[in-house]
């Protein structure tokens, strides 16, 4: 059997409010992916402002060494509310079936009320993106329900980590 390729994660939080010290989502999204066997290559936390959000995911998605970025928070229509409109215009190809499916496995949890998640993924530059709703039960729905097989290289019939892995098939 194949060993999985372990790819280099950043990790964003999107927060008015939170520090290191109480980013729940952000600390679970990191346990998830190294637990997983993944790196993480860097890890920040920026206040939901469309500006230093678009700033941060773009020089990861312009760094050759970052293959994966995922955000938490700022996915909802309150308040500041504005990763969808930071990050959709840094894709070059949008993954529809990560925001339908993840409504899918979080209706089951919260009912009615995943209608209000905006959680979007896509490609750029070869980097592929993920943005999370910011609670630490839609990290969770996320990473076990769709981000665990999908970044991991011996999951078939078809991943995203084979997608972002330099001579298999990069996506642009």
């Amino acid at each position: 059997m194949e060993s999985m390729v372990a790819l280099n994660v950043a990790v964003l939080t999107v927060s008015d409010t939170r520090t290191e010290e109480t980013d729940r989502s952000g600390q679970f999204l990191i346990e998830r992916l190294t637990g997983a066997g993944h790196n993480l290559v860097e890890k920040r936390i920026v206040q939901d402002d469309v500006y230093q959000l678009r700033a941060v995911v773009a020089q990861w998605i312009a760094d050759p060494a970052v293959q994966v970025v995922i955000t938490t928070g700022g996915t909802g229509f309150t308040g500041r509310d504005s990763t969808p409109e930071a990050i959709s215009v840094l894709l070059d190809k949008r993954i529809e079936g990560f925001g339908e499916r993840f409504r899918q496995l979080s209706g089951d949890e919260i009912g009615s009320s995943t209608i209000q998640s905006r959680a979007l993924g896509g490609f750029a530059n070869a980097t592929v993106v993920f943005c999370l709703p910011g609670s630490t039960g839609a990290c969770r729905t996320g990473w076990d329900g769709i981000l665990a097989e999908q970044l991991d290289s011996r999951h078939k019939p078809c991943n995203f980590a084979n997608l972002v892995i330099p001579g298999r098939g990069q996506h642009g």
